[in-house]
């Protein structure tokens, strides 16, 4: 199969850890019968400032044209006094999610044994590790849900978002996660404000008839409240954790902190199986780390790119059906952090690593390959 891939780095650390991804993915496809083309684009910030917004035409093109889009990070404190509609991350990431229809997006959270003293957790909370899925719905809800705006003046002066979902949004997202769990250990927690509010209700609904399939998967509902404390107190009861999308944004970015560094997060975005995007029969996705552009800490070499990596590795497995060269990527990143290589993100409680930049764990992971 011949594939494109439209690589956009964006903003801060985004261009250095892409750099990355990129010597790993040629490394690891370097014996592949397929062949790949990678073509690059302006995103974000750096859009902004070539070709005046965030999501130019020529890249939403390219997007189109492509099987997959590897993306890093947009944002930074240069484009902050733009509008906020004009801003890099509401007017670039979230319409290519909503272009694409990337309603399902996937964030492993894991901790490594080697890493359990880089978490904030209690050692004792993760001495075995940890592996949590967190799906989230990624297309609904507040974020696109309409009407939306301001109104009004003076103490009158009003803001106001909708929370909406439609049957179908919460049926598709959910099926993903007992799917999901039937590969793992067959749980699923289903994360609601169903006391609440009412589009929760309705979610809770669906979640638990489309349960009603998946016998051999154990659901339970919980309050996203009573969520983000059990995340801390006690990780290892979640297995798939499903989300609409504000709470699934929140959680996830919690989750990556237990974590130990959100430098380690990959992540998928995802839309259905028969997609117009992409070729048939495969899956076409945006890949992306869970972190910002980190623009404190651009340019400096520092960065942690085994987030990028590892998305690039969700690549492999999710768009082109690579499981094995997936597992490889993953597997040398665990030997890496096994053998005690550390960037600076991941030092804390660790002071005799080794500590290493961003190009030096880059080619001890290409090593490994």
């Amino acid at each position: 199969m011949e594939f494109n891939i439209a690589v956009l780095a964006g903003d801060g650390i985004g261009p250095e850890v892409m750099d990355s991804a990129l010597e790993v993915f040629h490394k690891v496809t370097a014996n592949s019968t397929h062949t790949f083309k990678l073509t690059k684009a302006n995103v974000g910030g750096a859009a902004i400032d070539v070709e005046g917004e965030a999501l130019p035409a020529s890249t939403l093109s390219l997007c189109e044209n492509s099987d997959a889009i590897l993306f890093g990070s947009v944002g930074g404190p240069k484009w902050e006094n733009l509008p906020a509609d004009k801003q890099p991350e509401r007017a670039a990431l979230l319409p290519l999610r909503k272009h694409f229809e990337l309603f399902a997006n996937l964030r492993p959270a894991i901790i490594y044994p080697e890493l359990k003293d880089a978490s904030p957790l209690r050692s004792d909370l993760v001495k075995n590790g940890l592996d949590i899925l967190i799906l989230r719905e990624l297309t609904g809800d507040v974020y696109f849900g309409q009407p939306k705006g301001r109104s009004g003046s003076g103490m009158e002066e009003e803001a106001f978002d909708t929370m909406k979902y439609k049957r179908y949004e919460i049926e598709r997202i959910a099926k993903i996660a007992f799917e999901a769990a039937r590969k793992r250990k067959k749980i699923v927690h289903s994360i609601d404000k169903a006391n609440v509010l009412t589009t929760m209700v309705l979610w809770r609904e669906v979640v638990t008839e489309v349960h009603k399939a998946y016998s051999d998967v154990t659901l339970h509902h919980q309050y996203v409240d009573n969520a983000s404390m059990q995340l801390i107190k006690n990780p290892s009861q979640f297995d798939v954790v499903l989300c609409p999308n504000m709470f699934g944004d929140i959680l996830s970015d919690e989750a990556s902190q237990i974590t130990g560094s959100i430098g380690m997060l990959a992540s998928a975005s995802m839309g259905a199986p028969e997609s117009r995007w992409g070729k048939p029969g495969y899956s076409f996705g945006l890949y992306e780390p869970s972190g910002g552009s980190a623009p404190d800490i651009a340019g400096k070499g520092i960065a942690n790119p085994v987030a990028q990596i590892l998305s690039m590795a969700m690549m492999l497995r999710y768009s082109f059906k690579m499981e094995a060269e997936a597992v490889r990527v993953e597997s040398a990143v665990r030997s890496v952090i096994s053998a005690g290589a550390r960037t600076s993100d991941l030092l804390m409680g660790n002071p005799n690593a080794k500590s290493v930049n961003t190009k030096e764990i880059t080619q001890l992971i290409v090593n490994q390959l």
